[in-house]
């Protein structure tokens, strides 16, 4: 074996080789300082020596637990919570007063007198019922006047509005039957967005809200009869249980539990957290929109955050558990808010680089060993004290080969169309292994393949409902344009939307179609920092900007200073900060130059200073940073757009712009090497996996949940801690070789990015593992 270790190479498929095409191995670092470069990223903090090494080879190799804005660290510690226990003792106080209610009741209420035998003449006949019905069908019908039917076919149609109306006349018949068994409809796709709120409107207007609506996902409409207000007049009088005023009924009041809102922690394995909330709300039958969360967190990790869900009772959600495949629900508490997006601190994370190669190494493992602590122990001192450039990661360009910063440069110049045609476009590789899946060399996914087989039958015979057919569901972008541009009046047949290329990216989903001139924006600000430390390094220079809410205490004036008589005479009364009409949000954004003097001062550092995403409501650097703004998006690459110019008609692409810290600092930051032997050997344990160790350690499972509430249905997670031990070292004698990894823990704010602190860190020498997955992704 030889004394220098080669780094190890990972065999990637690019985007354009054709899918008969075997591929050489290429230097995936290389892959990826491209990638970075064309996003903007190109500077380091400092000079420390970097190493290579891979990131979530196995999931499992990256942890991330939310971090509160108090600044508590969520993990996974048990399966139930105060709110269980609250639930549990609030009604055992309802029942108590419940029986002493009925008993009293019982001793006053009179002996009811014996009915006596109805005659079995007197016995009402089938067919009397039956007319009755019809009759009552017949009325209701005709109580809906012919322009609200007009007004219905308009919308849904001839036949869903026929549908509707019997629902509700059957409603109306058959009161005494339960909301289910009146059955449920669902319209026809309405892509056109006011149109849709014209059919809740009108259907809650004309059956007088006897009729439920509600838009689902592929913009279909489900109808089905309102449930009545008190449909269980004996129910129990638990949470979820509602009377009037949708609150619960009896004793157990929600703010007797602690409030309406059920916080939980949720555990995920691998999985998206809109992908485990819509399985709780499938479960539940309930909207996902009940739940709400801080932020999202990645798909390939293991991560741990808070969820908070509108009055849900607690042991409804902990019922969810065995039912979760890679995720667990606890910690259970019940309050008076919910979660809102941006309510962290930021995140902690754990992360674990394995096959990790260091510059110089030789020598036997022990060698390897000690000069892997020397480099790691010395790039780690710097990286605490030097941060590193809070760059946007390259998660924010998208994964095709037509990055999102692009897409989104075109809507801000108003070429809308290649816009449009830039989402709808797809790599012939994914196209020719749908042609040919027997022939293709390289793995792509299924749903690339589709995406790109979808997409080429729009483009070819423009037949929206053959091309949404083949279209995975999770493509929403690509979804919303077809929608919109393949809508068919129903008179003509015509395709009069063909062209209206705004109104189709007006289809996307908000979120989504503002990502492309956020990606444009997070492009230039990345641009611009690295030409800022170019510059001037970690030097404080007139002209920067910082933030005027966070720095009032060094201003170089006080508002003592300025004058209190205007120019007539008359005495200036300036409003207490209280009474201005200015927003918080406006105030938190507003930031201003150093002047000279204070840039010399020594009061503000590298850490304090911002830099603008360009817009129309945002102050640029007074120095030569601001002419970099004009110079850099004045050129063909910047869009040839002007950063004082960023108005637009279309409010979506009309942007104000905002402040971001040019620098970041890790908190809590701790390492360490560790020799490992085999590829899949697991290095840290998991929430999880301590929970597990726990309760088998202490012979006591029930406490938290009992066996089945920790591993439920998944057999995935049923391997205890020193089953997975025992694999991971049964070939560790001396015959394999030692391998090293490096793991590191470290706490950013929300708005960072941990890649980009590890690209810092490492010095771009580490590569995130890719399964063969690409179909026309980049690598």
């Amino acid at each position: 074996m030889s004394d220098e270790q080669p780094r190890k190479k990972v065999r990637l498929t690019g985007p354009d080789e054709s899918a008969s095409t075997s591929l050489p191995e290429f230097d995936p670092v290389a892959a990826q300082l491209e990638q970075e470069k064309n996003a903007g990223i190109t500077v380091f903090a400092s000079q420390a020596a970097g190493f290579g090494g891979l990131v979530k080879k196995r999931y499992t190799d990256f942890l991330v637990n939310e971090i509160s804005t108090s600044g508590t660290v969520y993990h996974l510690d048990e399966l139930t919570g105060p709110a269980i226990k609250a639930v549990k003792k609030v009604e055992k106080e309802a029942e108590a007063e419940e029986k002493e209610a009925q008993a009293g009741e019982k001793e006053k209420a009179p002996e009811a007198p014996k009915p006596e035998p109805a005659a079995a003449t007197e016995a009402p006949k089938q067919d009397n019922a039956e007319t009755a019905i019809k009759e009552r069908m017949e009325e209701a019908l005709a109580s809906i006047s012919p322009a609200d039917m007009d007004i219905l076919k308009n919308i849904f149609g001839e036949k869903t509005t026929s549908d509707i109306c019997n629902l509700y006349a059957k409603s109306i018949a058959r009161p005494e039957r339960k909301t289910r068994d009146h059955g449920s409809l669902q319209s026809e796709v309405i892509g056109d967005k006011q149109m849709r709120t014209d059919a809740h409107i009108n259907v809650r207007r004309i059956f007088s809200g006897r009729v439920d609506t509600m838009t689902n996902d592929d913009n279909t409409i489900a109808i089905k009869i309102a449930a009545a207000a008190n449909n269980h007049p004996n129910a129990r009088a638990l949470p979820g249980s509602k009377g009037k005023n949708n609150r619960p009924k009896g004793k157990v009041g929600w703010d007797e539990l602690g409030g309406e809102h059920l916080h939980f922690t949720l555990y995920k394995e691998n999985k998206d957290t809109m992908e485990v909330l819509y399985w709780i709300a499938s479960q539940l039958k309930l909207h996902v929109k009940n739940f709400q969360f801080a932020g999202t967190k990645d798909r390939r990790g293991v991560t741990v955050q808070r969820v908070s869900a509108y009055r849900i009772a607690a042991d409804r959600l902990q019922g969810v558990n065995p039912t979760l495949r890679q995720a667990r629900l606890g910690g259970f508490k019940y309050m008076p808010q919910g979660l809102d997006l941006g309510d962290l601190y930021g995140n902690e994370f754990t992360i674990t680089l394995r096959e990790c190669t260091f510059p110089g190494q030789q020598g036997d493992a022990a060698a390897r060993l000690e000069l892997a602590k020397k480099i790691v122990g010395d790039a780690v001192s710097q990286f605490q004290e030097r941060g590193f450039i809070n760059y946007y990661g390259l998660q924010r360009f998208g994964t095709f080969a037509i990055s999102t910063d692009t897409i989104g440069r075109k809507m801000l110049r108003g070429d809308l169309e290649s816009a449009v045609e830039d989402i709808l476009s797809f790599s012939p590789e994914a196209l020719a292994a749908a042609d040919n899946p027997d022939q293709a060399s390289t793995k792509i996914s299924h749903d690339d393949i589709a995406r790109a087989e979808a997409l080429h039958i729009w483009k070819t015979t423009k037949k929206s409902g053959a091309a949404l057919d083949k279209l995975p569901r999770r493509f929403q972008a690509e979804n919303a344009l077809i929608r919109h541009l393949g809508w068919v009046d129903r008179k003509s047949g015509d395709l009069l939307r063909a062209k209206d290329w705004q109104g189709a990216l007006q289809n996307i989903p908000r979120n989504l179609r503002l990502m492309y001139v956020h990606a444009y924006q997070s492009l230039v600000w990345n641009t611009v920092a690295g030409r800022r430390y170019e510059l001037y390094g970690n030097k404080v220079v007139a002209g920067d900007l910082v933030l005027v809410h966070e720095h009032k205490d060094k201003e170089a004036y006080k508002q003592e200073d300025e004058e209190t008589i205007d120019d007539a005479g008359e005495i200036i009364v300036r409003p207490a900060a209280h009474d201005t009409a200015t927003s918080l949000e406006d105030k938190f954004e507003r930031a201003r130059a150093l002047t000279p003097e204070e840039a010399a001062s020594g009061k503000y550092t590298i850490f304090d200073l911002v830099l603008p995403l360009p817009g129309f409501d945002v102050m640029y650097p007074s120095n030569e940073l601001g002419a970099f703004y004009t110079e850099y998006m004045g050129s063909e690459v910047g869009g040839k757009l002007n950063p004082r110019d960023m108005r637009r008609k279309w409010k979506d692409v009309s942007l104000s712009g905002s402040y971001r810290k040019l620098m970041a600092k890790p908190q809590g930051l701790d390492w360490e090497v560790k020799p490992y032997f085999q590829d899949d050997e697991q290095l840290i344990q998991t929430d999880l996996d301590k929970l597990i160790a726990k309760a088998k350690e202490e012979g006591n499972a029930d406490a938290l949940g009992g066996a089945e509430a920790l591993l439920g249905s998944d057999k995935s997670l049923e391997k205890s801690l020193d089953e997975k031990t025992q694999e991971d070292t049964k070939m560790a004698d001396g015959t394999e070789e030692q391998k090293l990894a490096v793991i590191i823990k470290m706490q950013l704010g929300s708005s960072q990015y941990a890649t980009m602190a590890l690209r810092e860190l490492t010095k771009g020498g580490v590569t995130a593992f890719r399964p063969d997955f690409q179909g026309g992704r980049l690598s």
